[in-house]
């Protein structure tokens, strides 16, 4: 494994195993707080954090497998697994969403009914309030990380965790609404709670459609292709780029692409300025690019 890849892994590693030791703490923390405030609300954010806690072991387990170098089964590298593990954690943001969906409609159902739900105690008002600010900043780390090393699926854990903040910013709403402005306004609850699922749908569906086009070997967007191509006849001695083909493995791109030299160049000057694109796509779009450069005479 390269210094890079390995560098790239350990950042992975360190930015989820912080992720999972703050999910597991505050999870904790939140279940106990729904419990002794009498809380549904947060007893349900509290499950929404723990579901953080799975999607971090998917990061680390998947990080692991995509880190690994190329073998002979598989000549791009792993970078795929890394994708994959992106759409599973979307499906598990969808799944929470879902949860919630359906349990603000019941608790709704309650109200409408003629039911009342309890009043919540103060310490799960604080715990709220906590949660938002703690999972808002991990959101903002994890983020970070994930561009910088431009991990997918560290990203969309990053989008996880902004998912369980603004959970929990429903549930202050709710619960808010319930402690301080009495029995009538408890409702406001479970319809935050309805509205924060239809945000949390939505992230999940961005998330999934992004990884399952890198799984069905989407082309990079219009603009960065053009880029390349700029970059490719960036030498006068190199002309026509033509027959682009882009796609993203993981972490990194791949790019296959035609260009057309003098017909009475020499081999040796050729590869000379094919290793030159090469040398400026990887400067530019790092160094485990993918690049193949298919050299024709000019008629």
């Amino acid at each position: 494994m390269s210094s890079e890849a390995e560098i790239r892994k350990r950042k992975i590693y360190h930015v989820t195993l912080v992720g999972f030791v703050v999910n597991l703490v505050l999870s904790l923390l939140k279940l106990a707080a729904g419990l002794l405030g009498r809380s549904g609300a947060m007893i349900a954010d509290a499950v929404h954090s723990l579901s953080d806690l799975a999607t971090d072991v998917v990061v680390i387990a998947f990080a692991r497998i995509s880190a690994k170098p190329r073998d002979p089964g598989h000549d791009y590298g792993h970078g795929k697994y890394e994708t994959l593990a992106t759409i599973i954690i979307s499906l598990a943001l969808g799944l929470v969403g879902a949860g919630i969906l359906i349990d603000s409609i019941e608790r709704i159902r309650i109200v409408l009914d003629g039911g009342m739900l309890p009043r919540p105690g103060a310490v799960a008002l604080v715990a709220a309030a906590v949660s938002i600010v703690v999972k808002e900043l991990l959101y903002r780390y994890t983020v970070r990380v994930g561009r910088q090393i431009q991990s997918p699926s560290v990203v969309a854990n990053a989008w996880h965790h902004r998912s369980d903040a603004m959970s929990s910013l429903g549930t202050l709403a709710g619960i808010g609404c319930a402690y301080f402005l009495g029995a009538k306004w408890r409702i406001a609850d479970p319809v935050a709670a309805l509205i924060v699922a239809v945000f949390i749908f939505k992230i999940a569906f961005d998330l999934i459609r992004t990884g399952i086009g890198e799984l069905l070997e989407q082309s990079l967007p219009a603009e960065t292709e053009e880029e390349i191509l700029r970059i490719v006849q960036a030498d006068p001695e190199v002309h026509d780029p033509h027959n682009l083909r882009t796609r993203r493995i993981g972490s990194i791109i791949a790019i296959e692409v035609h260009v057309r030299m003098a017909g009475d160049m020499s081999v040796a000057h050729s590869h000379e300025l094919t290793v030159a694109i090469e040398r400026r796509l990887r400067a530019r779009f790092g160094e485990g690019t993918l690049v193949a450069i298919h050299v024709e005479p000019i008629k």
